[in-house]
């Protein structure tokens, strides 16, 4: 009645090693992962005649270690290859780790600080080396993490961005872009740090809306004069023109004139552009082609000088007063220089605007004309987008398509140089004659005087961009590039989709002629705190998930991160949440003890149908239910629905209802109860390995405890037979009808959970005679004696359930208590009534003052009626 492993352990009901009465995950999980990895359960075989799976790891930096974000991704992709591992697939997860250029530079160079000395005291060669020797003392201690959590990567296939393979692949792809003039050299603008003296990319500035001012300067004479708004004064010092907008008659006249820039003697063009938004401002804005990316584009339509006016430390290099000061110097002083001179028609302060930084060291990002090196993505980034629209790549959830095709349709040239000596180095070298050579990686570089190489490095965005390929051994055509290119499914944070997302699409369609990295791109949320905020530490809500994992156990914390993982939306997280997932995991563990303590076991099979119980066949439909449910939330990356379920039917069902059920069975024995013991036994089987992807560990020590197994690993996933009982289901949904109710009616009359009640069951006409000793049991219900007199009587499904209370409890106490709660709750009716009628409160009162008291009133209303019945239901007396 279920698809199983054919394979069954020759135990007894009594073999069953014996659980300890607690679960300590802390002695459970690192030994475990330990034998994991000895047995080689996370390898991968490219001999293999199974079919692939493969995703690779989202490289983490270096000089990172596990955050939530981690976390959450890794729980992810380790329950997607954990179930296709145990479907039959030649699975791999492929690990390792980017070299992290400005972050990992910046971390030697600190550590350099503290000797006293620079890089430029050692030199390229030797700081190159002591980043090498850092790696190897200090980096990567997110391998050790990634293993606290579980993570089923296959080890032996390590890579790091800069290893001899990697680096070869880079230097590959290199020279064919640049045969085939897809890489070039030019001078643009470009994101750059004062701080890490370096070119850094998009995904690398950080915005934050920052207190500034905005200045509005008066340019040129009289009629001649156009007022122009800035946020960087000292920027226009740089100003090579004004540009309006060719429609706008206000400006008309001055199109084609020239005007002074003040502070400078310069006189500079007034030009007509489509960019400028004549309904913004004054309409007119200053245009300093050096040092703003829009200014530039307008620069090169209209041919203007490219005046550059700082050096690379934001140091001001415009010959005058302003010379030697720093940007925010030269601002102060430029502003007040031209308040002098009466050019000043408005400032600002504070202007709150959107400013720019670097990541890494927060420093404000200056754009800057300078020479880099560029990839030309027009034909790279359409391929990418046709690989969607055509099929060949399916983005998950599909509304996040709209996002993608906006950006790989506008992609622009991207610059891939960055000035630091930690990276790929481009392997480009310059003769004494202008000469300029690419080098390939088989290839000897040019030598002679006067032969040099370049100085920059690649973006690490370039080389993780090839990661889907080159881990698997490309330019070579190895066996794993036969096996496991493409990838089946790339899982990410919807948050690089436009960075590292479209640049292995570029690279791996260019690279495979045609082929895609990957057939499906699944896109997660970003982790945030139960409030739905970001985490920060600056915001203090930041959290270490090692800490949790210390606590709680890391079960809790990945079936935590699951149950919120919906497709494409940020995912909150609280403690309180990660101590629920704990008591999961006891519950599984205090339920599947229960069950070996009983005799559940997987020996033999499965009695037929027509030999189990209701309730047996009841749990055997919905568990087969179940797995056809999992299945099909898998396979749309449904990870909250999923992990929802099994949830709901692991403590509810099988825990709350099912093993509270057999109970009675095991008690009488005989033929019924060894049936009962190997359903209970099938039954935790099959929930152990549905839930075993997400919540790895506690599933291992009970399922091998269970089944006497290897592992639960390598253990088969669980099928649906097909095998429903309609009418089992109906018989106990109408059981659990009574009971529900029979409880909710103790509880209402003040009953203690365990106290005995007299009662008489009249289930006549219904299915539910089978069930009255298991009723009793859970109800806590006694036999009707001599002197049993109905106080209370219960209608539910078919059956009626009379209770003697006079007994039980003090019914005129119980008459008081009532009464004084009536009375609250109808006073607390009548308050709220009264202000809801009151038309001059309700124009005045805010919208969630008016909803507080609505609910008040309902509640109040739902008070009175439940109170009332409770009082009607009191023994007469």
């Amino acid at each position: 009645m279920t698809e199983n492993s054919s394979q069954r352990p020759a135990s007894g009901p009594n073999s069953h090693p014996e659980l300890p009465t607690q679960y300590a995950p802390a002695d459970v999980e690192g030994p475990l992962y330990e034998r994991w990895v000895e047995r080689g359960y996370f390898e991968a075989d490219a001999k293999s005649d199974k079919e692939p799976y493969t995703i690779v790891i989202p490289p983490p930096n270096v000089t990172g270690s596990l955050h939530l974000g981690h976390a959450f991704e890794h729980t992810i992709i380790d329950a997607l290859t954990r179930r296709k591992r145990m479907q039959g697939f030649e699975t791999l997860w492929q690990p390792g780790m980017d070299h992290a250029g400005i972050a990992t530079q910046n971390v030697v160079e600190r550590e350099l600080a503290k000797e006293g000395v620079s890089r430029h005291d050692l030199g390229r060669e030797a700081f190159v080396e002591r980043v090498w020797r850092w790696k190897s003392e200090s980096g990567g201690q997110i391998s050790g993490q990634m293993r606290r959590l579980g993570d089923g990567v296959a080890w032996n296939r390590e890579r790091f961005t800069m290893d001899e393979g990697l680096s070869k692949a880079v230097q590959t792809i290199f020279k064919r872009l640049y045969e085939d003039e897809l890489i070039y050299r030019a001078e643009r603008i470009i994101n750059w740090c004062p701080r890490c003296l370096t070119a850094i990319s998009d995904i690398e500035v950080e915005y934050d809306d920052d207190d500034g001012e905005l200045v509005s300067i008066r340019y040129g004479e009289g009629e001649a004069s156009i007022v122009v708004a800035t946020t960087r004064a000292e920027t226009m010092l740089g100003d090579t023109a004004v540009a309006v907008h060719p429609g706008d008659e206000r400006y008309r006249h001055l199109v084609g004139t020239e005007i002074e820039l003040p502070l400078t003697g310069r006189r500079i063009p007034v030009v007509a552009d489509e960019h400028v938004d004549p309904e913004f401002g004054t309409g007119a804005v200053k245009v300093t082609p050096a040092h703003d990316p829009n200014d530039f584009e307008i620069g090169q339509r209209h041919g203007l000088p490219n005046l550059t006016v700082m050096d690379e430390h934001a140091v001001i290099t415009a010959h005058g007063p302003f010379q030697g000061l720093d940007r925010l110097e030269a601002r102060s002083a430029v502003v007040g220089a031209l308040r002098a001179e009466g050019r000043i028609v408005a400032e600002k302060r504070p202007y709150t605007h959107s400013v720019g930084h670097c990541s890494r060291c927060k420093t404000t990002i200056e754009p800057r004309l300078s020479m880099q090196w560029w990839v030309k993505v027009g034909p790279l980034a359409k391929a990418a987008g046709d690989a969607v629209r055509d099929g060949r790549v399916r983005i998950h959830p599909e509304d996040m398509s709209k996002r993608y095709f906006d950006w790989v349709d506008n992609l622009h040239d991207w610059c891939i140089s960055r000035q630091l000596w930690w990276g790929h180095r481009i392997p480009v070298w310059y003769g004494p004659n202008g000469e300029v050579v690419c080098v390939g990686p088989d290839e000897q570089p040019p030598g002679g005087e006067g032969w040099h190489q370049d100085s920059d490095v690649l973006d690490t965005w370039f080389s993780s961009g090839l990661w889907p390929f080159s881990t698997l051994g490309w330019p070579e055509r190895t066996e794993s590039m036969e096996k496991f290119y493409p990838n089946s499914v790339l899982v990410t944070g919807y948050d690089i989709l436009f960075f590292w997302v479209a640049r292995m699409m570029m690279f791996g369609l260019y690279a495979m002629d045609g082929t895609p990295p990957f057939h499906t791109i699944a896109l997660h949320g970003m982790v945030r705190d139960q409030f739905g905020k970001k985490m920060s530490k600056s915001f203090g809500n930041a959290v270490n998930p090692l800490d949790w994992m210390d606590t709680y156990g890391s079960d809790a914390v990945r079936f935590t991160l699951a149950r919120g993982a919906n497709p494409g939306v940020d995912v909150p997280i609280g403690e309180d949440w990660v101590q629920a997932s704990r008591n999961f995991a006891n519950k599984i563990w205090n339920a599947t003890r229960f069950a070996l303590m009983n005799g559940a076991t997987v020996e033999g099979e499965l009695p037929a149908p027509e030999r189990l119980s209701a309730t047996d066949r009841w749990i055997l439909s919905r568990l087969n239910a179940v797995v056809a449910e999992v299945d099909a939330y898998y396979e749309d990356y449904q990870f909250a629905k999923l992990s929802d379920v099994l949830y709901h039917f692991a403590w509810d069902e099988v825990f709350d209802w099912y093993v509270e059920l057999s109970k009675t069975t095991f008690a009488k024995g005989g033929a019924e109860a060894d049936a009962a013991r190997r359903v209970l036994g099938e039954v935790l089987d099959v929930t152990l390995r549905l839930l075993h992807p997400v919540v790895p560990f506690v599933t291992e020590k009970l399922w091998t405890s269970l089944t006497g197994q290897e592992s639960v690993v390598i253990a088969d996933w669980p099928g649906d037979s097909g095998f429903r009982d309609e009418a089992a289901e109906r018989e106990i949904e109408n059981l659990q009808q009574v009971v529900t109710e029979v409880r909710r009616f103790r509880a209402d009359q003040g009953l203690q959970p365990g106290q005995r009640v007299p009662a008489r069951l009249e289930l006549s006409g219904t299915s539910l005679a089978a069930h009255e000793d298991a009723m009793r049991s859970l109800l806590r219900l006694q036999p009707a004696g001599e002197g049993f007199t109905a106080t209370a009587s219960l209608p539910v499904a078919g059956a009626t359930v009379a209770l003697d209370l006079s007994g039980a409890i003090d019914v005129e106490a119980e008459r008081k208590r009532l009464a004084k709660d009536l009375a609250a709750a109808e006073k607390d009716k009548a308050q709220t009534t009264a202000k809801l009628s009151n038309e001059g409160f309700l124009a005045k009162a805010p919208d969630h003052v008016v909803e507080k008291i609505r609910t008040r009133q309902a509640t109040a209303e739902a008070d009175i009626a439940r109170i009332t019945a409770q009082l009607a239901a009191l023994p007469k007396g």
